[in-house]
């Protein structure tokens, strides 16, 4: 495993994220997302639990109704952390969140990495790890990169084009922001990136130009690695042409 080199601090903000290990998918089907974002509600909790199933039952950790369960679920959780967004895609996944209690990210995150690859490895008759290492943090120094972290983890999996089966095993709190999510609100620091804006409408817009941007550097890059590997390719005839004369 690696080793992060960061010191979590109360009323701080972070942007945590990591991804399946060798990229395999960490979500499967619908049923994997409710689990993991149960999770994010029950394991952010100070006292301790044993797992989902004990707290909840079997039939809670399997139902994709988010309804009753899932808002009693919110009104037990924010002890360790506060959520400000979120996005699960079918191999990895963003969380930006505030840490309100000591070693409340270790702690939360801890629990919420376990409990999820003990569900995903006993359902799939597998064992090891599900993810790759340690999950990976970086410190938000500023508003301005809160609120711009907050727009790439909300639209995340347009960034990245997951399309066709793979949008069904995407989960984020974009619907939470717009205000069309009316059972499920997660995000209770979502405030502190809204208020920035005069509207909710003018926050649209600066994701859609987040969005946006982001695919164009991420195009950039794909394009500038293609032409590093066809120079590397070039160099290596050259090398092959000498060592055969």
């Amino acid at each position: 495993m690696g080793t992060r080199n960061i010191q979590f601090e109360n009323e701080a903000y972070y942007h945590i994220y990591n991804r399946g290990v060798d990229k395999r998918k960490v979500f499967t089907e619908k049923n994997d997302i409710w689990r993991f974002v149960k999770g994010v509600l029950l394991f952010n909790r100070l006292k301790p639990i044993g797992s989902i199933r004990d707290e909840l039952g079997e039939n809670l950790i399997y139902s994709s109704k988010a309804t009753v369960d899932f808002g009693e679920l919110t009104k037990l959780s924010g002890e360790l952390v506060k959520i400000v967004a979120i996005c699960l895609n079918p191999n990895h996944f963003h969380i930006l969140v505030k840490q309100i209690s000591d070693n409340g990210i270790s702690k939360f995150m801890h629990k919420l990495g376990y409990g999820y690859t003990r569900y995903f490895n006993e359902k799939n008759n597998r064992s090891g790890s599900l993810f790759q290492g340690k999950f990976k943090a970086k410190f938000i120094d500023n508003d301005d990169i809160l609120a711009y972290v907050s727009a790439y983890i909300n639209l995340n999996y347009e960034i990245h084009g997951i399309k066709g089966d793979d949008k069904n095993l995407v989960f984020s709190s974009w619907s939470e922001y717009c205000g069309e999510n009316k059972v499920l609100n997660i995000c209770d620091d979502k405030n502190v990136v809204l208020k920035q804006f005069k509207n909710k409408e003018e926050y649209k817009k600066f994701v859609k130009n987040v969005v946006k941007e982001s695919k164009e550097s991420k195009s950039r890059r794909k394009k500038e690695l293609q032409e590093t590997k066809k120079e590397v390719r070039e160099v290596w005839k050259e090398k092959q042409k000498y060592y055969l004369e």
